[in-house]
């Protein structure tokens, strides 16, 4: 299992925040009909109980949300990945259908409300993560984004640089149909779903449908 510092700054604007943490031997694959049932059952779950409008206040959302604004950055131009996934499923758009361990890790996130880091591990430079603020001009391509600014922006670090933020995980370290070893931090800034259930319930779901062995979870309080 990696190690996990977060800085001074992020703990004192949230003292509450606590870590899931997951690692993992997996075998990714396309999702199958059974996971991505679970997906749509949960979808119309979020759909029912939500208003587009509302969604923001879900306290996992919330949290992270005001994280960002305590640390200088526009929540509402940066959204939070749950929030970005909440809002598609609640607008009717739906969600891209990906692979086993991207899915799995949306479906963690929507019924949550936490942001999810999912990270290749054998990727992942180092045997330690620190998270702490962007800065101003720090290079960081986000999955499918490209180029993203993530000046004041919660972000982890590995010994070679950024990797994930609760926006968007890094390009480098992302999920692919090669990854067999995972680590999966499910961020919580503040509670929502028990984070002991939350973690518990990835690991379920990795060793159902990723054939997950060598698991490993804790969680992690500064």
């Amino acid at each position: 299992m990696i190690t996990i510092h977060i800085e001074p700054q992020i703990i004192n604007v949230c003292p509450e925040i606590e870590i899931g943490m997951i690692s993992a031997t997996v075998a990714n694959s396309p999702t199958c009909d059974e996971l991505w049932a679970e997906i749509e059952h949960e979808a119309q779950a979020i759909k029912g109980k939500y208003e587009l409008l509302a969604i923001n206040q879900r306290p996992a959302i919330a949290a992270t949300r005001q994280l960002y604004k305590a640390l200088g950055k526009d929540p509402g131009r940066y959204r939070v990945a749950s929030e970005q996934l909440c809002r598609r499923i609640i607008k009717g758009l739906g969600l891209y259908r990906l692979t086993t361990l991207i899915d799995v890790v949306n479906l963690v996130s929507i019924k949550s409300g936490y942001a999810i880091s999912g990270l290749d591990a054998d990727k992942i430079v180092g045997n330690s993560l620190t998270m702490g603020v962007g800065q101003a001009g720090e290079t960081y391509n986000g999955i499918g984004r490209g180029p993203l600014n993530i000046e004041h922006m919660p972000i982890y670090r590995d010994a070679m640089g950024g990797v994930a933020t609760p926006t968007s995980d890094e390009e480098r370290t992302k999920f692919t149909l090669e990854t067999t070893n995972v680590q999966i931090n499910i961020n919580a800034f503040a509670p929502e779903m028990p984070i002991n259930e939350a973690t518990h319930w990835m690991a379920q779901l990795l060793e159902k449908y990723a054939n997950a062995t060598n698991i490993s979870t804790t969680v992690f309080k500064p």
